[in-house]
């Protein structure tokens, strides 16, 4: 759902029970209670389809937080923008980089109207930092950068560290977005992603996307040289576009790349 950024959000968000959506069922999967019937039959047929899934999922939210606290300790980011932000799971992006940075200022974004009405409750800010909720489509990255509500809480002269976290997924044409996203960061912004993939487990991912898909979840998978083809342009952090389980991993971290079925990947606006 979408509104004009200068409208007052809606008091009542009007969520469509009628088809499944990305973040309820990672919601679902993940053992939360933001989910309708539509998205635990899909999440249900998806875990059928590849028992990993959770699992998987769960690296994922490790991953970003590994993410999340580099960019904030190792690239010194104090202004972070998360698009595709799901529903709230402590700890959330805000509250890892704040605890490195009380200061850090953190723009979320998302398009789901039941994300919207938990984040509004959920996604505080330290006194020292501020957190703000774009209600807009990523696949609209113009409109999301325009946003009065960013504007008033991130300066784009600024670096600005860009945080996609399965989410591209979703995204037919996601050079384009992420190339736009880009051109409007200065030097020393980075873009942190993480992105499905069928080279690890190539036959049980290709059937959890057609079956995405046929849910009215378009989700398309993408190679390795096509997820280092997001990074055109960009300086890249080491290790590179790797499995996310291999992206600087905890000490005594032991996950088998066959548990994953995204590849991720930071790189620098040079």
């Amino acid at each position: 759902m979408e509104h004009d950024d200068a409208a007052p959000a809606p008091a009542t968000p009007r969520i469509d029970t009628s088809k499944a959506h990305s973040a309820r069922v990672y919601n679902y999967i993940l053992g939360g209670k933001d989910n309708y019937p539509v998205d635990v039959a899909a999440a249900e047929a998806l875990l059928d389809a590849w028992p990993k899934l959770a699992t998987s999922m769960r690296i994922n939210r490790d991953t970003m937080r590994r993410m999340a606290r580099w960019l904030a300790t190792e690239a010194g980011i104090r202004q972070f923008l998360d698009i595709g932000t799901g529903l709230p799971t402590s700890p959330n992006l805000h509250e890892v980089v704040q605890e490195v940075a009380p200061e850090s200022r953190v723009v979320y974004v998302d398009n789901d109207p039941i994300v919207l009405a938990h984040a509004r409750a959920l996604l505080t800010s330290s006194p020292e930092g501020r957190t703000a909720y774009i209600d807009a489509d990523m696949r609209s990255p113009e409109k999301v950068l325009r946003s009065p509500d960013l504007l008033e809480t991130l300066d784009l002269g600024k670096p600005v560290g860009v945080t996609l976290i399965a989410m591209l997924q979703f995204v037919a044409d996601a050079e384009s977005l992420v190339r736009q996203l880009t051109a409007a960061l200065p030097s020393g912004s980075h873009v942190a992603l993480t992105i499905a993939t069928g080279d690890l487990t190539p036959s049980e991912v290709k059937a959890m996307a057609e079956e995405y898909t046929r849910r009215d979840v378009p989700m398309f998978l993408r190679t390795r040289s096509e997820v280092e083809a997001l990074f055109a342009g960009l300086e890249m952090v080491g290790p590179g576009v790797v499995p996310m389980n291999r992206w600087m991993p905890e000490p005594g971290d032991e996950i088998r790349d066959d548990d994953v079925n995204m590849y991720a990947g930071v790189g620098r606006v040079p």
